[in-house]
């Protein structure tokens, strides 16, 4: 159903890969409240995606843009406010990749230049995709950023890796230029913290269905979807939302809140 609360909105989708993706349901669902978007990931990651297949469903010019290169991201926000026709409204950045997990790596014994390129695609990437909106004044007053982010950045999920180091990263980030963003553009930023979804690239951790098992039966409302999160993201994208900024967002159907649930015994006696 739709509202459109994002009539004449525009924005840029960082991150669809596949119909998966959080950010694959987000840039269907802003279309669907009424904003016209373009749509963007990695070369590599486009050559084994679907992104082109959205893209003509939403009507959507692809951008291909490397989120660790000025030029690209140049290129991507002058592109898109010429291609748009206007400043943008709104951004989402859904990026995320660790070579060390990848390669099975323990926590303890990191190759560090792969760390060091998790936390340039994952995290910095955020604060350069910012710094290049600012200083081409892509972005219109009242606009708003959101990041995607996971609880593991707060709380020790070991098998989550390095990534709980990016994601940590990545919400300070958002704190630290929502500020700066909110004094010089009253435009607001915030992360959301997801609750475990059934992504390619998020099972791809180790013990994906144990993390997400544990998460469903410890939250009251169980998980989160895709589709949940991208509803969430429209909100925030929408004027209803002006004044939240520099927050991370718990959507994880309440299991942030939690200490123990008692389903959680239950289930392992049955």
């Amino acid at each position: 159903m739709s509202n459109q609360l994002l009539k004449g909105k525009k924005g840029i989708i960082f991150g669809a890969l596949d119909e998966q993706s959080i950010a694959w349901k987000v840039a269907e669902r802003v279309v669907e409240e009424g904003a016209t978007i373009t749509l963007t990931n990695a070369p590599v990651a486009m050559r084994f995606g679907k992104i082109n297949e959205l893209a003509e469903k939403l009507n959507a010019q692809v951008i291909p843009a490397d989120a660790t290169s000025m030029d690209d991201l140049t290129k991507l926000f002058t592109t898109s406010t010429e291609v748009l026709g206007g400043k943008l409204d709104f951004v989402l950045h859904s990026i995320g990749m660790s070579i060390n997990v990848r390669k099975g790596k323990h926590y303890t014994d990191l190759n560090y230049e792969w760390m060091l390129k998790t936390m340039d695609i994952s995290a910095i990437s955020f604060h350069r995709m910012m710094q290049v909106a600012l200083k081409n004044d892509s972005i219109a007053d009242w606009g708003s950023i959101l990041g995607l982010t996971y609880i593991a950045a707060q709380r020790v999920f070991p098998d989550y890796n390095e990534m709980a180091d990016a994601k940590a990263l990545l919400e300070s980030i958002g704190r630290s230029f929502g500020y700066h963003l909110g004094v010089q553009k009253k435009i607001r930023v915030n992360t959301i913290s997801q609750s475990p979804t059934w992504t390619t690239a998020g099972s791809g951790v180790k013990g994906f269905q144990e993390f997400f098992d544990y998460a469903q039966n410890m939250s009251p409302l169980g998980n989160a979807s895709a589709l949940d999160c991208a509803n969430y993201c429209v909100t925030l994208f929408s004027d209803l939302t002006r004044m939240v900024t520099m927050q991370n967002l718990f959507h994880d159907g309440g299991f942030s809140a939690m200490g123990i649930n008692p389903v959680i015994f239950e289930n392992k006696s049955e």
